[in-house]
């Protein structure tokens, strides 16, 4: 049984003639036909049965042209990747992840891959979430670890990993850091730090303010470093998203449930890459990052 008979037989399933098969294949039909009679006598069996000048499918030919199109497919792919990998100078697997990403899972997991496969060259940056959006889009990135904000796309692997309750980190010399929790109404006074590259403040202050309700006196910063300094600085509360059980970034600093209307406010992480690019790899990275996430949900 050889892959180019597999491809003519599901040929003329898909286009119920001989002819029309022939032509898509670019064979004669005689040509055609004399495979498909030598394919069923490699297997013992009857697979096509003519009637006048149509033909049927026997029950043993329903059954192969559905896992011949298994075959056909997992083939196709294996080759495709094989070329890729043969063209590829050197490995590389692009990430992108928030800017705003406090967690350790993201490293944890680039350790875990490159203990795998030291081979393939890991390349991280940093966006906001509409950045990371437009570079993989683009192509520029392999795979994002980012806060979901749109439905899923059917073009993209729409990979869950965790739903994270939020938290507020504020300064221990803030008269609320004796709280055990704090509600939106209590922050009022005080401005809510975002991360957010210049250019797109914007698009922040309308999932921050307007989406998550955490009003509009923002205070955009470069980098998770400078938020956690100027909380430190008792100058705002930084909204976090991590482990309910992650202990605070700095002596210096108080990280306390953070409320709205006495409910938590939840941020779900994926892994998302568009399913046209994916490739064995980028599916190894993000298995690495939802193995990193479940263990740390056992461990918690």
């Amino acid at each position: 049984m050889l892959l180019r008979q597999l491809r003519y037989f599901v040929a003329i399933a898909d286009c119920g003639s001989f002819t029309k098969a022939a032509d898509e294949c670019f064979v004669s039909e005689s040509a055609l036909s004399q495979q498909m009679k030598a394919l069923e006598r490699d297997l013992g069996v009857e697979l096509v049965r003519r009637k006048g000048r149509g033909f049927e499918l026997t029950l043993a030919g329903t059954y192969l042209v559905g896992r011949a199109r298994e075959i056909i497919r997992e083939v196709d792919e294996a080759r495709d990747e094989v070329v890729r990998l043969g063209q590829d100078d050197e490995l590389r697997l692009r990430v992108g992840y928030l800017s705003s990403f406090s967690g350790l899972e993201l490293s944890r997991a680039v350790a875990r891959f490159s203990s795998i496969y030291p081979e393939v060259s890991i390349d991280v940056a940093a966006g906001s979430h509409e950045e990371l959006y437009g570079r993989l889009t683009s192509g520029s990135i392999d795979l994002v670890l980012s806060d979901q904000r749109r439905a899923f796309s059917a073009d993209y692997e729409n990979l869950i990993l965790v739903t994270y309750p939020s938290q507020a980190e504020i300064s221990c010399r803030s008269d609320l850091a004796v709280r055990d929790c704090l509600d939106v109404p209590d922050l009022r006074r005080l401005p809510c730090i975002v991360v957010a590259p210049q250019g797109q403040e914007q698009a922040e202050r309308e999932y921050y303010g307007s989406y998550l309700g955490l009003g509009s006196d923002l205070l955009f910063v470069d980098s998770l470093d400078e938020g956690r300094l100027m909380v430190i600085g008792n100058r705002g509360y930084l909204p976090v998203w991590v482990a309910p059980d992650a202990p605070a970034s700095d002596a210096a600093v108080r990280r306390l449930p953070l409320l709205k209307a006495g409910e938590p406010i939840s941020r779900t992480y994926c892994a998302f890459w568009p399913k046209a690019r994916s490739g064995y790899y980028v599916e190894e990275f993000a298995e690495a990052l939802r193995r990193e996430y479940l263990d740390g949900e056992k461990d918690s």
